[in-house]
């Protein structure tokens, strides 16, 4: 929600898409069609659980569906949950890449390593849990 602040993103969406983008996930390797089967999820959702505006709705399906493609362009609240995602990469012992990035805020060093450091206590429970 700190990037959503600064980028001036709808938090709302924001936020839906932190908990839906990766919800239809088959395994944690590769699984290219997650993103639309968690933009139908959402879809499924629209009007029951979650309660958006038309465009609000579109901004999250097309930010779940796209947000693997490597895609920079878009709306600043799409943007905006391909940038959180993407600053979430320190979970899997990756730095985010700012070329990769899509706002100026999420591209910031200060930025990265703060992303970095919300990992750690990730990280330092999995590496407690041993191999799965």
């Amino acid at each position: 929600m700190r990037l959503a602040r600064l980028t001036g993103a709808n938090p709302t969406v924001v936020e839906l898409f932190a908990f839906l983008h990766d919800a239809k996930r088959a395994n944690n390797h590769r699984d290219p069609e997650h993103g639309a089967r968690a933009a139908e999820f959402a879809r499924s959702l629209q009007g029951s659980l979650i309660r958006l505006s038309d465009r609000e709705f579109e901004r999250l399906a097309f930010a779940c569906r796209y947000h693997t493609n490597g895609l920079t362009e878009a709306h600043v609240t799409v943007q905006t949950c391909w940038d959180s995602d993407r600053l979430d990469l320190g979970r899997i012992g990756m730095t985010p890449d700012p070329r990769y990035l899509c706002t100026s805020a999420a591209r910031e060093p200060e930025m990265i390593e703060w992303a970095m450091l919300q990992c750690q206590p990730w990280i330092e429970s999995r590496r407690q849990k041993g191999p799965t």
